[in-house]
């Protein structure tokens, strides 16, 4: 048995250097995970900020429309949907790579969900606080700046966590515009050696791996956040 197993690994991944598509897909797929994590994060702050600032106080309406739209296509739609539309449609005669229109579909779809999870931050700090501020002649918003956002930002940081082990999975839809992640990767060698069963457990194990230690990354976070609270 365990001979079986090393003849099926070697053919898998030794045999004319078929690891090396596994290093490269791994390397494409962090890549398109990290940059779509910062994408995430910077438009899920913008569409948090004027959500809950008209929420709050009642102006930006046109932007908070405009918001409100932006998440309701976005979480109403498939992300492989997405991904395929920026990729033959937005970006169809436009000179970009692959890894770029990734990011930047991976990162819309991201940012989506993490404005929802700064404004629940956000609204989770009490008015007593917006109230303080005020009392300290704040504006509106140098207390979101240095009262409200510090505090939100920190009881998200699990959540945001959370969320980046879930793009990190849903990255593995790239092969869908024939980007050579790790998914797409195993996919190769599976066609060449015609067997499905190693090429792809080997691709699910390093998923796992990645996960199990991002996991407990996040994990580990939220114990100190908790801590720090006491």
């Amino acid at each position: 048995m365990f001979s079986n197993i090393s003849d099926k690994l070697y053919k898998t991944l030794i045999y004319k250097d078929r690891y090396k598509y596994i290093l490269d897909g791994f390397g494409v797929t962090l890549q398109v995970t990290f940059f779509a994590v910062l994408i995430g994060i910077l438009i899920g702050f913008l569409v948090a900020a004027i959500r809950s600032t008209h929420d709050k106080t009642g102006k930006m309406k046109i932007a908070n429309v405009i918001c409100n739209l932006y998440l309701t296509v976005v979480r109403g739609t498939p992300v492989v949907v997405q991904l395929m539309i920026i990729y033959y449609v937005v970006f169809a005669s436009a000179p970009v790579g692959k890894v770029f229109v990734a990011v930047m579909a991976f990162g819309l779809n991201s940012g989506a969900y993490v404005a929802e999870i700064f404004r629940s931050g956000i609204m989770s700090i009490s008015q007593g606080q917006f109230e303080a501020g005020r009392s300290l002649g704040f504006t509106y918003a140098q207390t979101m700046r240095y009262i409200i956002i510090p505090q939100a930002f920190k009881n998200v940081l699990p959540a945001l966590g959370n969320e980046f082990i879930v793009l990190l999975k849903e990255t593995s839809v790239a092969g869908y515009i024939a980007l050579q992640d790790l998914t797409k990767s195993g996919d190769i060698i599976r066609s060449q050696t015609y067997d499905a069963f190693t090429s792809l457990i080997t691709v699910a194990i390093i998923y796992l791996i990645l996960i199990l230690i991002f996991t407990k990354l996040v994990s580990i976070l939220e114990r100190r956040l908790r801590s720090s609270d006491h």
